[in-house]
């Protein structure tokens, strides 16, 4: 299916490349459906593009890329929510931002994906050892990137 983006225009998407969230995502609830698209062959990060709103998309990742003791418990509810009964079946994802020169993850409200259906939601965790600006990479400075390039 060819969906319409901002950053890319029209791209071909695969069929199993398509999430439902049927509650939306924080900020979003009306925009349920979205398209999960590799940045780069090898890369850790994925864009989750809007189906229907071409301005919208985010930056995803799993955070045990990054954090590889990255645990959450996920309530039955939640879980039941997405047609689980347990976490096997089950892909985390984190919304990715940029912050000056660092990429963060909003690890208090991470994706979690039924792999099977490909059904998610958006969790909100209270724990507080969780924050929604967690540290991931320093990004090259633009100086830095400059002068290696003069």
């Amino acid at each position: 299916m060819i969906i319409e983006t901002s950053r890319f225009g029209g791209i071909d998407v695969d069929d199993q490349r398509f999430l439902n969230f049927p509650r939306g995502l924080l900020g979003f609830p009306d925009d349920k459906d979205y398209a999960l698209i590799q940045t780069g062959e090898n890369s850790a990060f994925y864009w989750m593009q809007a189906v229907h709103r071409p301005e919208l998309a985010f930056v995803v990742c799993d955070p045990r890329m990054f954090i590889p003791d990255f645990r959450i418990a996920i309530k039955s509810e939640d879980l039941a929510s997405v047609g689980l009964t347990d976490t096997h079946g089950s892909q985390v994802f984190v919304i990715v931002n940029k912050v000056d020169d660092t990429l963060t993850a909003n690890l208090q409200g991470p994706l979690v994906i039924n792999v099977a259906t490909r059904v998610g939601k958006q969790l909100v965790l209270s724990e507080k050892k969780f924050t929604t600006r967690h540290p991931l990479m320093q990004l090259p400075s633009r100086q830095a990137a400059m002068s290696r390039t003069a």
